[in-house]
């Protein structure tokens, strides 16, 4: 029988909306599951990988059952992992601040974005969505986790890093990103990436940004993007889709570039919540087409 942890959670907190409200909710190995209103995930701890599932079977409390038994360490490791994931640090004065900046998304109460439970996760998923379609990037995870995680769980930097270049590019497909994954998994294995420093709020968000373009295969979107991983909101990070949301959404009009410094502009009045605002407004509009984000089936597996 495999272990089971009770997780508390801050009252505002709803699995269901604060996981289905980023796009990494369905990358793998993670998978929401519309009808038992679960996640599962595969966690590689430190004595092997185990599948957990995660359900909050009453508010204020999550229950995470997993399919094998782990030591104290492990469960510790695991708990961390789970808090990033949903971010579960974030308080309800955090929260408040939000909604107050931004009276909006009060009556639904979002405000957490999903991410992943670790910092290397979080930066590759960034990376394989970059100048490419959203089911490109969902290929590439996916195929990262069956040929390189360990039973099914999204690799480890040093697995990675020991990876070579043409396995990546020619079972991974991740094309031209290769070595500079490679490189990048490298860094975090040589414990090279310091995440505390990362994560600091006395450090400037403009420190961090800069030095966020100087990892492999990071570039402006990227590095914007990885700040509010981090839980630094206060940049935008502009793609396409941010140029498609002006236009259709906000009605902004001109070239790109014009469309683009209207934006900054619009969204300046959130202040450090510039990109939950933006986000937020962004995932409405997919649910306004697509339904709510938590009925959304996983994507199909395509066959081998």
């Amino acid at each position: 029988m495999g272990s089971r942890l009770t997780i508390r959670t801050p009252a505002d907190f709803v699995l269901a909306r604060d996981v289905c409200s980023y796009g990494y909710f369905r990358l793998p190995p993670d998978q929401w599951d519309p009808e038992t209103q679960t996640l599962t995930t595969i966690f590689d701890l430190d004595d092997g990988p185990t599948r957990l599932v995660i359900a909050e079977p009453e508010p204020g409390a999550l229950k995470a059952r997993f399919d094998r038994s782990m030591s104290r360490t492990e469960q510790n490791e695991a708990r961390a992992q789970i808090a990033r994931m949903l971010r579960l640090h974030e308080t309800e004065a955090d929260i408040e601040a939000f909604h107050t900046i931004d009276p909006r998304w009060k009556p639904g109460g979002r405000a957490r974005i999903f991410r992943s439970p670790t910092l290397f996760q979080d930066i590759v998923r960034t990376i394989t969505s970059c100048n490419i379609t959203w089911p490109g990037t969902v290929s590439m995870n996916r195929r990262l986790c069956q040929v390189l995680g360990r039973k099914g769980a999204f690799p480890s930097p040093k697995r990675l890093a020991r990876t070579r270049p043409g396995t990546l590019r020619g079972r991974c497909r991740v094309g031209y990103r290769d070595t500079r994954l490679i490189e990048l998994a490298r860094m975090f294995a040589r414990n090279e990436i310091d995440e505390p420093w990362l994560e600091d709020p006395q450090v400037p968000d403009t420190e961090v940004y800069t030095h966020l373009l100087t990892l492999p295969g990071v570039g402006p979107y990227g590095a914007s993007n990885i700040l509010q991983l981090l839980g630094r909101y206060s940049r935008l990070a502009v793609d396409t889709e941010t140029v498609r949301h002006a236009k259709t959404v906000l009605g902004l009009t001109g070239e790109d570039p014009q469309i683009i410094k209207a934006l900054q502009k619009h969204y300046d009045q959130f202040g450090a919540h510039k990109f939950r605002s933006y986000w937020l407004e962004l995932w409405t509009d997919y649910e306004s087409r697509e339904g709510p984000a938590w009925t959304w089936k996983p994507h199909p597996v395509p066959k081998q």
